[in-house]
């Protein structure tokens, strides 16, 4: 019967007017340091040969890959054709190829050779005169955190540097998440990226931000009047936020071995997400307004100590298991990983935001790999109706209205409400007001990219906000450190430890399932 009520609503696919419109006809070239490499592959170059599907690249645009590679302007071209054909969002056109091949560029060189950034800023002075880039350069760093002070530092002692108010073109550098493994290596990577450029010059990329459902949490909160004045803990019971993926660590078990579930998803991503669901209304949709609300958030997060680590956050390890019908081998058991490896791969967290809004409301927040399926999904749980009208008689009583918003794979929104199932006796059934978006999002690398290219860092994280979030989480990675408990175990195709159901059923609630 609640599929026969289930309504889907399907949503103009673009926003019907723009306060703030932007004009993405900046004439620039963008830099790929590691342009060879997996994420130039697989995100970067689609990306923007999507973006010139969309008509949404500069008419006066170039691209250039700097990377050891011995590589020649049409080798570099068929390296990204092969990209193109096998990730992108777009099927590939010949005529848009024909038209984007001519903007890509190579230079070979060495990220600790100083020769090789004077041949590098040389090509760009060629180009900018050929493509009439007016000297405006982005450096996208597509290259491991150990390298970010090399790149910097050659680039500045190059004179590719410009000031944040320089007449002869802006300079632009994105850095790659994560910034450092810990608090004291992001103040680290930070002080190293601040000793050549401009807090405003530096775009600190998180993916998971430019996906298109995270994107319009503030729309939804902020454009909907039926939202925000129920939007508090007068109102909500809990939040959980779910980021659940079915695969395992495969090719990037070398990096996971070393971070783990809490750095690589919560530290990043998820405080990101919560910081949206939960911010105040900013002053203005102005980057520096939308990130000061975002920081207070993680500011008012209610610190762990020693015993709230133990009492508030489970973390596991998956073990061998049927997962998506298939046989998965353990964690242990997976290429590059260390046998008696103890890195996370699920983690499961309670946590309080102190403030006015929020006070009292628990925030539970899960994500794991080896989960029965790939879904993002944020709950927002409100409180239950009282014992009386038509809550009076069922035993047990009524489920609570809940919101739930998709961030993938199925983007869109549900808002469950009691209805009455249709007959002459009186019966209840929870039924599902169900949103959809009705045409394909862009990738999250397109809509980041572009707003490289116009400057808007509203979707780009703030040195402070970086550091605030690891502040947060530090005390969880001290006391691991420390600890000689090892992850518990959970089996691939279950949706973690039974201590993560265990730690949400004590508050008499339970994960929702996706």
């Amino acid at each position: 019967m609640a599929d026969q009520q289930n309504h889907r609503i399907l949503p103009p696919p673009h926003v019907l007017a723009s306060m703030h419109p932007k004009s993405t006809d900046v004439p620039c070239i963008i830099v790929i340091f590691g342009g060879a490499g997996d994420l130039s592959h697989r995100k970067l170059l689609p990306a923007l040969y999507n973006l010139m599907v969309e008509g949404e690249l500069p008419s006066k645009f170039a691209i250039v890959g700097f990377s050891m590679e011995s590589l020649d302007d049409d080798a570099y071209r068929k390296f990204a054709r092969t990209g193109i054909e096998e990730f992108s969002r777009q099927k590939l056109s010949e005529e848009v190829w024909n038209k984007f091949a001519p903007l890509l560029h190579f230079v070979s060189g060495s990220f600790d050779r100083p020769g090789d950034y004077a041949k590098l800023d040389e090509r760009l002075k060629q180009l900018d005169g050929e493509v009439g880039s007016a000297g405006n350069h982005i450096f996208y760093f597509a290259i491991p955190p150990a390298f970010i002070d090399q790149c910097s530092s050659g680039l500045h002692s190059a004179g590719m540097v410009n000031a944040p108010d320089s007449k002869d073109g802006f300079t632009r550098v994105v850095v790659e998440k994560p910034i450092g493994r810990d608090l004291a290596s992001a103040i680290e990577i930070n002080s190293q990226l601040a000793r050549h450029f401009d807090e405003g010059q530096i775009f600190r990329i998180d993916h998971y931000l430019g996906k298109e459902t995270v994107e319009n949490l503030m729309v939804l909160r902020f454009a909907n009047a039926i939202f925000e004045p129920i939007w508090s803990a007068r109102f909500i019971d809990h939040v959980q936020i779910t980021v659940a993926e079915q695969e395992g660590v495969g090719t990037r078990a070398a990096y996971y071995d070393h971070a783990g579930a809490l750095r690589d998803m919560v530290q990043s991503h998820i405080l990101q997400v919560l910081c949206m669901i939960a911010s105040e209304p900013p002053r203005s949709t102005g980057a520096d307004a939308v990130r000061d609300s975002k920081l207070d958030v993680i500011r008012s997060l209610r610190p762990y100590d020693r015993a709230d680590v133990d009492r508030l956050v489970v973390r596991g390890q998956y073990v061998e298991g049927l997962c998506g019908g298939e046989k998965a081998k353990s964690y242990r058991d997976e290429d590059h990983v260390r046998p008696d490896s103890n890195i996370e791969t699920f983690v499961a967290l309670k946590c309080y935001i102190e403030n006015w809004r929020w006070a009292g409301v628990p925030f539970y927040l899960r994500t794991g790999k080896r989960l029965p399926r790939r879904a993002s999904e944020i709950a927002i749980y409100f409180k239950q109706v009282p014992r009386i009208l038509y809550n009076a008689r069922p035993a047990p009583a009524l489920p609570p209205n809940y919101l739930s918003i998709r961030i993938q794979p199925d983007e869109g929104l549900a808002l469950n409400i009691i209805s009455k199932v249709p007959g002459q006796t009186l019966r209840l059934n929870p039924v599902d007001v169900d949103f959809h978006y009705k045409t394909a999002s862009p990738e999250a690398y397109e809509t980041l990219l572009s707003d490289v290219i116009v400057g808007d860092q509203t979707l780009f994280m703030r040195r402070d906000t970086v550091e605030a979030a690891w502040r947060f989480v530090q005390v969880i990675l001290d006391e691991w450190e420390h600890s000689d408990a090892a992850p518990f175990p959970y089996a691939a195709g279950s949706w973690g430890p039974t201590e993560s159901a265990l730690l949400i059923a004590r508050d008499g609630r339970a994960w929702r399932t996706l």
